[in-house]
């Protein structure tokens, strides 16, 4: 990865400290602040653009989007949000070939965390 070439998801927030807090937890920190938006980052490849935003999603079932991080060490993140991991026995090896589990942020988005299985 590059500074120069890379890809980073923009996250509609209402409660800018309460998202910032959640996705700290995963690693992140912020790299920058501008009141209504800021980026975080976890030096290593995970970015993430927080928006804040008012009226939307009017509730959790609302919000369409989904992030999915891929980390080697999922145990790891997982012992730092292991009380908001949605599936009960995650982390665990999927049908699909990741071993993965799934969180949910503060404003609803599905917060997929795993690695393909090799």
């Amino acid at each position: 990865m590059t500074d120069t070439h890379h890809i980073a998801a923009i996250v509609p927030a209402s409660d800018l400290d309460a998202s910032t807090a959640f996705y700290r937890r995963l690693g992140l920190e912020v790299t920058s602040d501008h009141g209504h938006y800021r980026l975080l980052d976890d030096s290593r490849g995970w970015r993430l653009h927080l928006n804040r935003v008012t009226g939307w999603p009017a509730t959790v079932e609302d919000n369409p989007l989904g992030l999915y991080l891929y980390v080697e060490d999922v145990d790891a993140v997982a012992d730092r949000v292991r009380d908001l991991i949605i599936e009960p026995g995650t982390p665990h090896l999927k049908p699909w070939g990741t071993y993965e589990f799934a969180v949910s942020d503060p404003n609803g988005t599905l917060v997929r965390i795993g690695r393909a299985v090799r």
